[in-house]
């Protein structure tokens, strides 16, 4: 998800501070998302400098609001309207250490893939006793987050479960037979002779 366009969300609600942008949008991600202060200021002057929000006059306390642009309505429109393509997400690097592992001399690859599927076990147990911690309408919007990483999380065990497979299946099963020798094959044309002979 695009920080800048999660930002836009929000203020989209209405005017908000850096706090409350961090606080709102850490609730509406049920906190699976840590965003710390110093990104929501960096992508909130980006956006001013963008022309897609705004900042307003400071508060008696000291705060400076910011809202929404006309501009960013139509970036945040045209961000709703628009699928998320598989180019446009980070690269899978588990696939790649996997890849990497299986190429490189003394890297005990089953290890590996156990080690992270123990690691992914625990953490679709975490995040099961999550999703089911609270059933109020409210948390709706963070429980379809934790939905998609609980998915996420059971791919990627039925993934290392075929990762698990496919190495017992194309694990060599010995050194292979020698190459017969000129010796051998004079040996099977006298043979073969000999048969034919009897058979005559």
């Amino acid at each position: 998800m695009s920080i800048r366009h999660g930002l836009l969300a929000l203020l989209e609600r209405g005017q908000m501070y850096g706090y409350q942008l961090r606080a709102a949008f850490e609730e509406s991600t049920g906190s699976t998302w840590p965003l710390n202060i110093g990104q929501v200021y960096t992508t909130l002057s980006r956006l001013e400098r963008d022309g897609l929000v705004r900042p307003l006059p400071e508060s008696e306390a000291g705060q400076r609001p910011y809202e929404i642009t006309d501009a960013g309505r139509a970036d945040l429109a045209l961000w709703f309207a628009t699928p998320i393509s598989r180019t446009d997400r980070p690269r899978d690097e588990l696939a790649i250490k996997l890849a990497l592992a299986l190429t490189t001399p003394g890297v005990d690859v089953r290890s590996v893939v156990q080690a992270q599927r123990s690691a992914t076990m625990r953490a679709l147990q975490e995040l099961t006793r999550l999703k089911y911690g609270s059933n109020r309408p409210e948390d709706l919007p963070w429980r379809l987050v934790l939905d998609s990483m609980v998915f996420q999380a059971e791919a990627e065990v039925r993934w290392l479960d075929h990762c698990e497979t496919s190495l017992v299946r194309h694990q060599p099963s010995g050194p292979a037979p020698p190459a017969p020798g000129p010796d051998d094959a004079a040996e099977r044309d006298a043979a073969r002779w000999a048969g034919e002979e009897a058979r005559r």
